[in-house]
């Protein structure tokens, strides 16, 4: 299994994860296609299959927090990009 889809299914988990480096994560969304562009205001705007999710990035440590992951999985489910979709 890859690094990528490793971190997608990461999200997809339940419980949800509380563990999730958000540049790792990006990483992986770009690598299936998303655009993603940082804000000045500690945000990434993320694009995918005409879908927009605004996700506020941490300022302490990488990681995500578990609302952050669940709010990003609804986004992903609409967007089309669940783990039973990936290669």
């Amino acid at each position: 299994m890859s690094k990528h889809k490793a971190k997608i299914q990461k999200v997809f988990e339940h419980p949800t994860s509380a563990n999730i480096d958000y540049k790792k994560l990006i990483h992986a969304l770009e690598h299936y296609g998303a655009e993603v562009d940082m804000t000045k205001k500690h945000h990434a705007k993320i694009f995918l299959n005409g879908h927009e999710y605004i996700m506020p990035l941490p300022h302490k440590e990488p990681v995500l927090p578990k609302e952050i992951v669940i709010e990003l999985r609804h986004f992903l489910e609409k967007a089309g990009l669940t783990p039973d979709k990936l290669d």
